[in-house]
């Protein structure tokens, strides 16, 4: 796990895939991102985490150290006001460069964590990427959430009424086998420091 920065308030780190964000149910998913930065910094406050990567997603995070930066940054997160990019390869050959996807979805109580498509039901994910470049029979994109869904893009990518091309990698809306690399990372963070105020960024060169 690197450590991209850190001061009094914060810490952004660069989450290899694999690597829970935070803790999940039961004893084996108590190693996780967060914990481990509870053990660099003692002082860090007990539930630091202010957005979520996917296991199998890498890339940039930011942890809070104190209460008064976690209430700041998630005030950021909920207002819209973080610019966040990633970069994915999917499966197959994309015919447009760019595009805009808008598509609502929730859970599926019944498959969790499986997010599923319902135009009466489901919360709207707006989503804006760019072809990058050819991957042999895949396509490397840049995505941009515009909204903060869970897997969003994710289902974005692979359903057929957004690109139709799943992220390589993803055993969940794709064919990739589980505990597998799937090709989404955090590229890049943008958000008001919460003790300054001021525009801070981060960028994290994509590890495929």
């Amino acid at each position: 796990m690197n450590i991209v920065y850190h001061d009094k308030a914060i810490v952004i780190i660069d989450k290899p895939g694999g690597l829970l964000a935070v803790p999940g149910r039961g004893p084996e998913k108590e190693d996780c991102a967060a914990a481990r930065l509870r053990a660099l910094f003692p002082t860090m406050i007990a539930q630091p985490a202010v957005h979520r990567l996917d296991l199998y997603t890498s890339g940039l995070m930011v942890y809070a150290l104190t209460a008064a930066a976690h209430r700041a940054l998630s005030r950021s997160f909920a207002g819209r006001q973080v610019n966040k990019g990633y970069t994915a390869v999917v499966q197959g050959l994309l015919t447009e460069n760019s595009g805009e996807i808008r598509l609502p979805f929730r859970l599926d109580p019944n498959n969790r964590p499986l997010q599923i498509y319902d135009a009466d039901q489901g919360k709207m994910g707006i989503t804006l990427w760019q072809k990058i470049a050819v991957q042999g029979p895949n396509t490397r994109i840049a995505f941009t959430p515009l909204t903060g869904r869970t897997h969003q893009l994710r289902v974005h990518a692979a359903h057929p009424l957004g690109l139709a091309a799943p992220i390589v990698g993803d055993s969940l809306y794709g064919t990739g086998r589980e505990g597998e690399r799937m090709y989404l990372h955090a590229t890049f963070l943008r958000f008001c420091h919460p003790d300054t105020n001021k525009p801070v960024e981060f960028y994290s060169e994509p590890p495929f």
